[in-house]
């Protein structure tokens, strides 16, 4: 039977190191892709909880700078992405860790300008350079910026 390799089937290969493991045949595993796909775990968590935030701030910059546009369509959103995210840090406690790191903050508001512009036309400019909402705002069910 051919090896398989992390390189030419990542899902044959995760299977056949799920196999590995749980034979207990340690000296077979792939150790440093082991290692990897691990931290590609976390990385994956981070990565749904910035693109969850960048869409709840984007479609709070929207309620606020598109007063005539707002609808419940947005206010669907805005409630799902808060309830998506409180369900990931609720899974995930340290991931409130990104939440007190002022440089994620700083990308992920600029990953909300660049779609809140994007969907609303909306100048960079007429937009405020730093998220003007404290974290308890954002995240509370009863804040819609005016």
């Amino acid at each position: 039977m051919a090896t398989i390799t992390y390189e030419s089937d990542v899902i044959a290969w995760a299977n056949e190191q799920a196999r590995l493991l749980r034979a207990g045949r340690f000296d077979a595993l792939d150790i440093e892709h082991i290692a990897d796909e691990i931290e590609d775990v976390g990385k994956s968590e981070q990565r749904e909880l910035e693109s969850r935030m960048a869409v709840l701030l984007s479609h709070l910059l929207k309620w606020q700078h598109q007063p005539e546009r707002r609808g419940s369509s947005w206010e669907r959103t805005i409630k799902e992405q808060r309830k998506a995210i409180a369900r990931r840090i609720a899974k995930t406690p340290s991931l409130k860790a990104d939440l007190q790191d002022a440089d994620w903050w700083e990308g992920v508001w600029g990953d909300a300008l660049i779609k809140a512009a994007g969907e609303t036309g909306i100048e960079f400019d007429r937009l405020p350079s730093a998220c003007p909402w404290s974290e308890e705002q954002v995240f509370s069910a009863e804040f819609f910026p005016d």
